[in-house]
């Protein structure tokens, strides 16, 4: 994934998001709206969102270091998983809570001019912000669907954006529909409602998001495209008889751990063969440029017999 995309969406995201926070809380000085006040702290929450993704960013590119060898890149699926609680605590639930007192004490709508007004910009910033973050994800989407490219996605940044920007024209348009049905039929219930139906949205993103992040916190291997490739690479490779236990693990979104043991090809001499695997090493990595760490351990022939093939 290109790195400069992801942080074109995230700024881009950032600079909507604090734009629309103003004029939302502006809207619900004048109309005292809960649905507007759920959304200004969604839009809060969202601003702090990025901040927390360019943080994880600039940490991730950190050299390794003694304590961490392998270098800081997990820590942006750490602040991309502190991204779906500040989500799920920040905005969903106090939308709920909201929605509950809105309904519970309800009062008139005031100005809701400015109501309405501030929903139809916030709903062409949003929507300027999600387009940004679609054309850079499509960049690197390869066809597949947005489920898959949400799942599989190693970068965490522009799937957080995408989701949250989605979430936020879903969320204005929750919002304008109870402010409009407020407004028409006199009942302002229908603003608690939409508060409610904002609470609702929060959550269930910040539930997917979490369910994500945590994947790649836990450790996840790298996609089968890539898979096959390193494969392919071994199986082309003219010094290597066999190979077994190929592993992968991502020890961020750009540094990938490759290791396999490999049976050389009649390479008796210890210089032939740590040659030789250099070179193979070599080849994965102009093959598969994420490929940061590469272990590959050599088995005499005859000896690899371990039920795991190629």
């Amino acid at each position: 994934m290109s790195g400069g995309g992801s942080q074109e969406a995230t700024l881009a995201a950032l600079a909507a998001n604090v734009g629309v926070a103003v004029t939302k809380f502006v809207a619900f000085f004048f109309t005292g709206s809960s649905s507007m006040l759920a959304e200004g702290i969604h839009s809060v929450a969202d601003s702090g969102n990025q901040g927390l993704l360019l943080l994880g960013r600039t940490r991730a590119a950190r050299g390794p270091s003694p304590a961490h060898p392998f270098g800081y890149g997990g820590e942006r699926y750490f602040y991309a998983f502190l991204v779906s609680v500040v989500l799920f605590f920040g905005g969903g639930l106090f939308a709920l809570y909201e929605g509950y007192e809105k309904i519970a004490h309800p009062h008139p709508l005031e100005s809701w001019p400015w109501a309405i007004g501030v929903l139809a910009g916030a709903i062409l910033m949003e929507s300027l912000s999600l387009r940004t973050a679609i054309r850079n994800a499509d960049r690197v989407r390869n066809g597949r669907s947005w489920p898959r490219y949400v799942r599989e996605a190693k970068a965490p940044e522009l799937p957080v954006v995408l989701l949250e920007d989605a979430a936020a024209l879903i969320g204005l348009a929750f919002a304008l529909a109870g402010v409009t049905l407020a407004l028409l039929t006199g009942n302002t219930v229908f603003d608690g409602i939409g508060s409610l139906a904002i609470g609702l949205l929060l959550i269930a993103v910040a539930i997917t998001l979490a369910r994500e992040t945590k994947s790649m916190i836990i450790g996840e291997a790298a996609t089968p495209e890539i898979q096959r490739a390193l494969e392919d690479v071994l199986h082309r490779d003219p010094s290597i008889q066999d190979f077994t236990q190929l592993r992968t693990l991502h020890l961020g979104p750009e540094d990938l751990l490759v290791a396999a043991r490999v049976t050389m090809a009649g390479l008796p001499e210890a210089e032939a063969v740590a040659e030789a695997l250099r070179s193979t090493e070599e080849r994965i990595r102009e093959r598969v440029p994420i490929s940061t760490a590469v272990y590959l351990q050599p088995d005499s022939p005859g000896l690899s017999s371990h039920p795991e093939g190629r």
